[in-house]
């Protein structure tokens, strides 16, 4: 018998099982952790995935502390409180251009065809993903953490600084990380979603707080700092490690994050069912 269509397909399950065992449909969120839990078994299958979270963290940290340390505060210990908190968030937001190569290798391969064929919440797919890469963004930071400890970094928050900052930053990294979904959507090649999104992570990061005090530059360049959602997610961080709570700050950058997710969220969507 030849089913072309949904319904016919309806009627056969129907047909061959009782009503009390046709297994339910899955939900929102039990769809995404299943995408998400397919990006885990990626790097397992392919370890090397995790050489950006892993090499890199520590190259950054390393690297910008013996390089800046002397010229800027005199002294790699003393640079090392004011750098960390800046090279954690500079590294979690660098790796979330990850996310939207990966997703453009998987959509030229013609994966996801095959998932948007599939009765499930058509975003999943998507949050899925981005759900996945936590565990790389949580691995890369603890590295970086780690690092910063052996180097001298003593935050005056304590532990509860520490993991309050982290939160905070995973939840920025997962709306940032839809801009780059969005990026992959629009680009044919993985390495033009590579040189889309360098080309606006680097004045976002290097133009930022996160390496000198933004009072040292030009004024007309302060302006510009003061409103980049990277300076401002530095700046709470530091806030928060070192045990100063500003609800105005973490607002701030919740309001961020909202704005990231409803702009770049649908826009993704959109292009993505469009996508051929």
């Amino acid at each position: 018998m030849s089913i072309d269509t949904q319904e016919d397909t309806a009627r056969v399950r129907t047909v061959l099982l009782p009503e009390s065992e046709r297994p339910r449909p899955a939900n929102a969120l039990s769809s995404s952790i299943t995408y998400g839990w397919r990006a885990l078994l990626k790097i397992k299958h392919i370890p090397e995935q995790l050489f950006d979270v892993t090499i890199f963290p520590v190259m950054m940290t390393v690297m910008f502390s013996t390089i800046f340390g002397g010229a800027l505060a005199g002294g790699i210990g003393d640079y090392i409180q004011w750098l960390i908190p800046g090279v954690f968030v500079q590294t979690l937001v660098m790796i979330t251009m990850y996310t939207g190569l990966t997703l453009n290798r998987d959509i030229s391969k013609g994966v996801f065809d095959r998932f948007r064929s599939l009765p499930v919440w058509r975003p999943s797919q998507l949050v899925g993903a981005l759900l996945g890469d936590q565990v790389r963004y949580t691995i890369a930071g603890v590295i970086i953490l780690l690092v910063g400890f052996l180097m001298g970094f003593r935050p005056a928050g304590g532990a509860t600084g520490v993991i309050a900052s982290f939160v905070l930053l995973l939840v920025f990294s997962f709306c940032l990380s839809w801009v780059w979904t969005m990026v992959a959507l629009l680009t044919r090649t993985e390495q033009a979603a590579m040189g889309v999104s360098m080309f606006i992570l680097m004045p976002l990061t290097f133009v930022s707080n996160i390496f000198v005090d933004p009072r040292t530059m030009p004024e007309w360049l302060q302006a510009f700092v003061d409103v980049n959602p990277v300076s401002v997610i530095v700046s709470t961080i530091r806030d928060l490690m070192n045990g100063t709570y500003d609800a105005a700050s973490v607002g701030l950058v919740l309001v961020y994050c909202a704005v990231l997710v409803a702009v770049f969220g649908p826009i993704s969507m959109y292009l993505y069912n469009r996508k051929s």
